[in-house]
């Protein structure tokens, strides 16, 4: 998840990287320093603040995801259990597919396997979103699809 401080944000600044990562598992550690080594190299980064809050927000880091040049997904033991983490990855594919965007994937704390085949903690998350949005499957599978797409990336950049 993302942003220098969604008070801060305006539809003018373009943002050269946008963060995403579930806040939990390593916003005070991994991704805070990477965070804050880019902001010292002087590189306009979008990373989330602990308390953004619903649809206004979201609508914001979906904003910064497209104006974005690198989008950087940082996956850890408990990525896949944040619907937002989820729904960022689906925005980061649609905004490649455009030919926008540079994708660089880190695996932090957890074996790639996990996240290429969904087992062990992604596995058990997306049961707990499948009993969740019974009636919206497809948006689960859309996760899924675009989790698995993603975790066979290692920095990719689309040539349209």
């Amino acid at each position: 998840m993302a942003a220098t401080s969604s008070s801060s944000y305006s539809s003018q600044e373009k943002y050269e990287v946008f963060l995403d990562f579930r806040g939990e598992d390593t916003r005070d550690r991994f991704s805070g320093h990477l965070y804050h080594a880019l902001r010292q190299k002087h590189i306009l980064t979008y990373k989330d603040d602990e308390n953004l809050e619903s649809g206004h927000e979201i609508s914001k880091i979906m904003e910064a995801i497209r104006e974005s040049k690198i989008c950087i997904i940082v996956f850890s033991q408990d990525f896949a259990s944040s619907t937002w983490c989820l729904d960022e990855v689906v925005r980061i594919l649609d905004c490649k597919r455009d030919g926008n965007d540079f994708i660089i994937t880190i695996v932090y704390e957890i074996d790639p396997s996990i996240v290429r085949k969904q087992n062990k903690s992604y596995a058990y998350a997306f049961t707990k979103h499948e009993e969740r949005f019974k009636a919206s499957m497809d948006k689960v599978q859309r996760w899924r699809d675009a989790l698995k797409e993603v975790a066979g990336l290692s920095g990719h950049k689309n040539k349209a």
